[in-house]
């Protein structure tokens, strides 16, 4: 009987587009897909945009939609990802789904009969100014540790120290600069601490659900710890699972204005979007939940093990429903060496850059099955051995067998091949299949590359070109046949990895559709193949220079490229142009020369919100600005305006700021932009300092065109 799987990957925020971690984890959920449909096995694959909690709430507000909308705008972004890289499916929801809704206080109500609900009052901190309660990460105050300032309510990013918001000196609301006060709110507690969750998680995280090193670690969290903070912590403890209003989530049943903290919903998510396909499939979600043999499989990073291995399971199992069968846990990736991802040093990878300078999505697909085994261990993307490994084994390898193979074949057809090859291509797909459903994709790649250099290798050696020469057509014919024969098994092998190859392969070969069993038969002699074409092209440096080039070298690429172009037209551009050379009266400065609107298009000027600022210990120049331009994060800039203003008079006030200004690092800190002021080019004569501000009415994140 075919094997019942329900497959999902980890829901993306629904406050950004995909990064090349998402597309990571969802190439590795799709490869193990397609290969269990090759096998034969029933698949629903699903995935969903987690679309509640503040942060999204928050970046609405700014962007002056309704939260619906802005998830919405993300949401619609998506698809060009997916198809991009090959990566199918069944269907796409999101957690704010009327699905999800139901789920999700179905399941509260479930756990609430199994009194698994407690109620208690907590203190925390509230805005004033906006009304609500703040999360931690929308606090901002000194370190107490270190004492550096501008630093988030849980943690320390200088000093790494971890502690609560209350410990925060001189604490402020990221949201709007005012002071916090504590308040006390009633908060729902999911009560993991009862022995009835303790025992059910102790056994059903050591049964083999988890891989090794995830069940050792988990384990770890059932005994007495210390913190990073030095705080001792006693096995599990309850779980805050309720947020007060103002918030964009899911109301908790008959308590109006208490909602679900986004992490409960969002693992409901899976279950929801699942059923939102088989309701459109016309068929039953209860049922097919209840099937004995069903295999629920989870494939989620390493930085969310905590949810998906106590919370998600306990509330599955308490609410009376099934539980998974496997959580596949992956590491980080790293580019280059284990460098840490940054847009502004280009060090990145941007997956719809990558597309868009025409890179093949197999070579990625392939280059990270390559590196990905069963652990949840870090994988570096190297360029340098991404070229080689896809110049290498793809082209150098794979595909040259059949574009050597193919032209001793008279008429294109196949003659009898060598059945002692056969049945070392069994062996081979008996071992790769193996090894594609342990998700050891690292050793399937490498024993198929292994097999290629065998038949490359026998190829030479037998050299058809010269039996050709010396009238022995038919032999030339058989060694060619004998591997085409091994080629298709190899394309077989790879098709999970690679499904458009495997396809352009298919047509070329004539053949049905490629799965371990078709393969495993040989193709009959005189079977007709159609005309080669070229399946793949070589990776060049060209391509992998411009994929990490960093967005302050592509502005400085291009100033170059017109430079070259002006002059090339005759236009010298030590020549003045019309209003350059006239002086300003009262700037003191002459006008600089003529420039194009995609000049001006590539300073990105926005309004910004002054939240906070301060004098910089150690510098009379330097004042430090917290500034609001419409993001979810606060900006850290330094400006050099002290001699001009006191800080108490610039907080609350608006201003404009270069806003794809690359970081700068000065000693005070990182500078993250730059605050728009004018002057006199002759601050003696006329001194003075004004920070631009704009009229009554611009928001924060406007851009200035």
């Amino acid at each position: 009987m075919p094997r019942q799987l329900f497959v999902t990957t980890a829901l993306p925020y629904a406050n950004g587009k995909f990064h090349i971690g998402h597309i990571m984890e969802y190439i590795q959920a799709d490869i193990w897909v397609r290969f269990q449909r090759m096998q034969g096995n029933i698949v629903n694959f699903v995935g969903a945009d987690d679309a509640h909690g503040a942060p999204i709430m928050i970046a609405a507000e700014k962007a002056g939609v309704t939260p619906q909308h802005f998830v919405a705008d993300i949401a619609a972004g998506r698809q060009q990802y997916l198809d991009g890289f090959h990566i199918r499916f069944d269907n796409w929801s999101s957690t704010d789904s009327p699905e999800n809704h139901e789920l999700a206080r179905q399941i509260y109500r479930d756990l609430k009969a199994n009194d698994l609900i407690e109620i208690k009052a907590v203190e925390q901190f509230f805005d004033p100014e906006k009304n609500m309660f703040l999360p931690d990460r929308y606090i901002k105050g000194t370190c107490p540790k270190c004492g550096t300032k501008d630093q988030y309510g849980d943690n320390c990013e200088n000093c790494g120290a971890v502690y609560a918001p209350t410990d925060l000196i001189n604490p402020y609301s990221a949201l709007s600069g005012a002071t916090p006060v504590m308040k006390s709110s009633e908060h729902f507690f999911f009560k993991l601490s009862d022995p009835r969750c303790v025992d059910f998680l102790q056994e059903w995280t050591q049964d083999g659900k988890l891989q090794p090193e995830v069940a050792n670690k988990v384990k770890e969290w059932f005994s007495v710890r210390t913190n990073p903070d030095g705080s001792k912590s006693e096995g599990l403890g309850d779980w805050d699972i309720s947020r007060d209003a103002p918030y964009f989530g899911i109301e908790i049943p008959d308590v109006p204005g208490k909602y679900f903290y986004v992490w409960l919903d969002a693992p409901v998510g899976y279950l929801a979007s699942l059923k939102n396909l088989l309701e459109k499939r016309g068929e039953n979600f209860d049922a097919y939940m209840a099937q004995p043999g069903l295999e629920q499989h989870h494939f989620i990073g390493k930085d969310i093990v905590t949810f998906h291995t106590l919370f998600w399971p306990a509330m599955l199992k308490f609410s009376g429903r099934k539980t998974p069968d496997k959580i596949h846990v992956h590491g980080f990736l790293t580019v280059n060496n284990g460098e840490k991802m940054s847009k502004s040093r280009g060090t990145g990878l941007d997956p719809l850059k990558y597309l868009s300078l025409g890179m093949n999505p197999e070579w990625l697909r392939y280059y990270l099955a390559a590196k990905l085994n069963a652990k949840n261990e870090d994988i570096d993307f190297n360029a340098d051995d991404f070229m080689l490994r896809v110049n290498s084994d793809l082209v150098g390898k794979f595909v040259n067998i059949a574009s050597r193979a193919a032209k001793f074949l008279p008429d294109g057809k196949l003659v009898e091949s060598n059945e002692q090859s056969q049945a070392k291509a069994a062996n081979l797909l008996q071992l790769v299949a193996e090894y594609l459903d342990q998700r050891e994709y690292g050793k399937a790649m490498r024993e198929v590359m292994a097999f290629a250099d065998g038949v490359n290798s026998s190829f030479d050696a037998a050299a058809p070109w010269k039996l050709v020469k010396e009238g022995k057509t038919q032999l030339a014919a058989q060694i060619s046949a004998d591997a085409m024969q091994m080629f298709r098994v190899m394309a077989a092998c790879l098709k999970p990895v690679m499904p458009g190859v495997a396809a352009a392969v298919e047509t070329f070969l004539r053949c049905e559709a490629l799965t371990f069993k078709t393969a495993a038969t040989p193709m009959v002699t005189g079977h007709q193949l159609g005309n080669y074409s070229h399946l793949m092209q070589r990776v060049t440096q060209d391509q992998l220079d411009a994929l990490f080039e960093s967005p302050v070298e592509q502005i400085r690429a291009q100033a170059a490229l017109e430079f070259v172009a002006n002059s090339s037209a005759g236009m010298p551009l030590s020549q003045p142009s019309p209003t350059s050379g006239r002086g300003s009266d009262q700037g003191g400065e002459e006008f600089a020369p003529l420039i194009t609107i995609d000049d001006f298009a590539k300073v990105d000027l926005r309004i910004a919100k002054i939240v906070n600022c301060e004098a910089v210990e150690g510098s009379i120049r330097l004042l430090r600005l917290t500034l609001d331009v419409g993001e979810e994060r606060m900006r850290n800039v330094f400006s050099g305006i002290a001699s001009a203003y006191k800080p108490e008079n610039l907080i609350g006030k608006h201003t404009v700021m270069v806003a794809n200004l690359a970081p700068r690092k000065m000693k005070f800190g990182i500078s993250e932009g730059m605050v728009l002021a004018a002057s006199s080019a002759d601050e003696k004569a006329q001194p003075g300092i004004y920070v631009l501000e704009p009229m009554p009415g611009a928001m924060p994140g406007m851009r200035v065109k």
